[in-house]
């Protein structure tokens, strides 16, 4: 049996619905309600109280709060930087006419598709201090075993290890993929003029590139601003306050110790920072390409 034809004009918001009450419901109203919350002290038992701007301007003396901006701005400029020029490289080789490359191409995707906070599992595994695969494999070669977790620098260098194993392969087949799509006549063309692959790379394929590059960039930034799970999982922050980052603060105050008015504020300067990021990304990249 045949529907009729549902000809009322406005049947199309019936379709969009769906989509506009999960953006109330999970967008729009948390970030209002965090919005309100960041001025006031919340209580658990009784109403809210209004302190005007005292939770921003708590941050501003809270010692773990610049602590965990100095550990989450130098983890995530050094992990996004390794994340692209070793997602780049690989893109290169593997667009190249190489054996096996499918096989390669399915191998270096696979971190993408397990959970951040099972990696941060995982890396106890890999980095135990007395027994763990990677101090066996220093040892064997002539190393002393590293004290990965215990000690301050090196447990930073290990989340910093396990992120930039994470999120390379999302960098790797967004640049593969940048790569496939270059013209091939500009290369039959650049190779009458350049005999050096260096060459043709430098002054052809970096420039037509960069585009791409800058946008993977970015998406790796906003993303690695975030970054919880795999400090959760592998150091809670220690030792000390050695790995501390700045969501990892904004969960503790918020969910362990309930200072949800606190925990909003430092969630919204957070997003203002992301903001700021984004305007100046986009910004500079109209200036260039226009």
């Amino acid at each position: 049996m045949a529907f009729p034809a549902v000809k009322h004009k406005h049947v199309k918001y019936v379709f969009l619905l769906p989509a506009v009450i999960w953006m109330l419901a999970f967008t729009i109203y948390p970030l209002f309600h965090a919005f309100y919350m960041s001025f006031h002290k919340v209580k658990l038992t009784g109403p809210d109280v209004f302190i005007g701007l005292q939770n921003y301007a708590r941050m501003f003396q809270d010692f773990y709060v610049g602590n965990a901006a100095k550990n989450t701005t130098i983890m995530v400029l050094s992990t996004v930087t390794l994340q692209v020029v070793i997602g780049l490289v690989l893109a290169l080789i593997m667009n190249a006419e190489i054996v096996g490359r499918r096989y390669f191409r399915t191998l270096f995707s696979l971190p993408i598709f397990v959970a951040p906070i099972a990696m941060g599992y995982l890396g106890h595994t890999i980095f135990f201090e007395q027994g763990g695969p990677l101090n066996i494999a220093l040892t064997a070669i002539g190393f002393h075993p590293i004290p990965w977790l215990s000690h301050p620098t090196w447990a930073f260098v290990a989340i910093c290890m396990i992120e930039v194993w994470i999120a390379t392969p999302f960098c790797f087949m967004v640049l593969l993929a940048g790569l496939q799509g270059l013209p091939e006549e500009v290369y039959e063309a650049a190779r009458l003029d350049y005999k050096s692959e260096w060459q043709i790379f430098k002054r052809i394929t970096l420039p037509l590139l960069a585009p791409v590059i800058l946008i993977v960039f970015l998406l790796r930034l906003i993303s690695a601003l975030r970054i919880l799970d795999t400090v959760y999982a592998l150091t809670a922050g220690g030792p000390g306050t050695a790995t501390e980052v700045y969501s990892l603060i904004t969960y503790r105050a918020a969910m362990k110790f309930f200072d949800f008015g606190y925990g909003a504020a430092l969630a919204y300067i957070l997003l203002v920072v992301v903001m700021l990021i984004l305007t100046f990304f986009f910004r500079r990249m109209r200036e260039i390409y226009d």
